[in-house]
């Protein structure tokens, strides 16, 4: 399969892992964690579908190779942006420059980037700052689910892992059929 156009920013931590079930060490690295129902799946379609992948979490590097690596996902990714090796979080610039960066992508790449996060304030504020889509994905009920400001709007808003396959891709079809309409080869 080709690559795509699109680039996905996912967030982990009840995006694609299920943060109640996680067991940490006594240096609160995460050493084991169930995936959220579905997440497995989303993860490889997107990549057999030939859209690029980044992990941007907040968290420590270790817990995530550990949990993502248990499930046999930690390969899909072509770079991981931690708040670890960044020395911020979400929704500060520097980490969705940073996995810009790590792609070999630049500002003017940003229209192109999905960010995917159950954080309005930390996945949503961030990419909507920048000018990346961003898709709330309101699964759990750890965090606000209304927007704080107009910051946290997400442009899409999805239920469950699922459905962000489906919305990528008609999401990717409307870019390319726009690109078209410009005179723009494809």
């Amino acid at each position: 399969m080709s690559e795509k156009e699109f680039i996905l920013f996912l967030d982990c931590g009840d995006t694609i892992i299920d943060e109640g079930t996680e067991i940490r060490d006594e240096n609160d690295v995460v050493i084991q964690a169930e995936l959220i129902p579905g997440a497995d799946v989303m993860v490889k379609s997107l990549a057999e579908r030939g859209y690029r992948l980044a992990l941007v979490a907040d968290g420590l590097a270790q817990s995530f190779k550990n949990m993502l690596t248990d499930h046999g996902l930690y390969d899909y990714f072509e770079t991981m942006t931690y708040s670890e090796t960044v020395k911020v979080c979400k929704p500060s610039r520097r980490m969705f420059k940073a996995a810009v960066g790590a792609m070999d992508l630049t500002e003017d790449d940003y229209s192109r980037i999905i960010m995917v996060g159950n954080n309005l304030a930390k996945d949503v504020k961030g990419a909507n700052r920048l000018g990346m889509t961003s898709v709330f994905l309101d699964w759990t009920p750890r965090y606000p689910k209304e927007p704080a400001d107009e910051m946290e709007t997400p442009d899409y808003t999805i239920s469950s892992p699922e459905e962000l396959v489906a919305l990528v891709d008609q999401l990717h079809e409307e870019w390319q059929s726009t690109k078209r309409g410009k005179g723009t080869t494809v």
